[in-house]
Formats: structure tokens, sequence, C-alpha cells
């Protein structure tokens, strides 16, 4: 009798440890999760931050170019508000990037725009951002996946489903945007 209660007791010892163990896990892994998701979002607000200059600088050698500047202001307010899902901010950011194109794209006709050195730091700027960008977002992914493969993989998913641990969305390009935009002068 007292053999079978030291045995009850001992399974009960390792299943709460690896209960507790599982859950910690989880909890982790899902503060990764968010924290990688900020660091996307600062990189998406860096580029945010610099695109009031780079407009102010387009404005003076480009006045005829409105059209595009508001196209600009306009995605920029856009992606600040923010989404409800990942869906919706990437195709948010995506707008913003296809603006940002076409205003780039818009200095190859001005010669001194491309010669002003306050335009050439401000493109530098942006496009080391773009590059932070891309790397946050694949970080965050590399979190995400890892994450989600801890909560469907047996035996964690039994605690993940226990404790309401869900898989976490991937950031993926919204749609259209492996077509390079289309730019019009």
């Amino acid at each position: 009798m007292k053999k079978s209660i030291w045995i009850i007791v001992a399974a009960a010892v390792i299943v709460c440890g690896y209960c507790w163990t599982t859950y910690n896990t989880l909890a982790k892994l899902g503060q990764g999760v968010e924290t990688a998701w900020a660091n996307v979002e600062t990189q998406y607000q860096r580029r945010a931050d610099l695109i009031p200059n780079l407009v102010s600088t387009v404005k003076g050698y480009a006045k005829h170019e409105q059209e595009t500047l508001d196209q600009v202001v306009e995605a920029r307010a856009k992606a600040l508000a923010g989404g409800a899902s990942i869906e919706e901010y990437a195709a948010a950011q995506q707008q913003v990037t296809t603006a940002l194109g076409r205003l780039i794209a818009i200095s190859e006709n001005y010669p001194d725009l491309k010669a002003n050195t306050n335009f050439l730091e401000l493109q530098a700027q942006l496009e080391g951002t773009e590059n932070r960008i891309a790397v946050a977002r694949n970080n965050s992914n590399e979190v995400v996946k890892a994450y989600n493969t801890y909560t469907v993989t047996f035996p964690s998913n039994l605690i993940a489903k226990m404790f309401d641990f869900e898989k976490k969305q991937l950031f993926a390009a919204s749609e259209g945007a492996a077509q390079a935009p289309k730019v019009e002068f």
C-alpha cells in the first residue's frame, strides 16, 4: 500500500513538473513573439518618421507632383492608424512602400533634387530602414514559427490547448506585393 502511494505521488509530481515547465516555455515563447512583433513595428515607425522630411524635401523641387506627395502622406497616415490584423497592417505598409517607390522614382526627373544632400541622406536612411524592416520581419517570423511549432507538437499541444495558447500569425507579404508598383509620370 505504501509503495503504491509513493508511485502515485511520484507520477503526480512528474506530471505537474511537466505541465509547469511546458506552460512556462509557452509563456516565454509567447513573450518572444510579442517582442519580435514590437521590433517590426519599431522599424515601420522609423520609416514613418522619415517620410515627412522626405516629402517636404521633394515638395520644394516637385511642386506639380502634389498628387504623388499626397498619396505618400495618406499611405503613411493609414499605416500609422494600424489594423486589427497582421494582414491589414501588412497591406497598409505595402501602400507606404508603393507610394515611396513612386516618390523616389519622381526624383529621377529632378536632377537638382537628386543632388540635394538632404534628399540623398533621407534616401539612404530610408533604404537602411527598409533593410531593418526586412530583418525584423524575418526575425519575427522565426520566433512565431518556434512558438507555433511548440503549440502544435505533442505533448506540449495538450498544455497549449488547456491554457488557450493559440497559434500566432506569420507576417506575410500582402496580396500583389510580388508585382512591381506601376509608376506613371
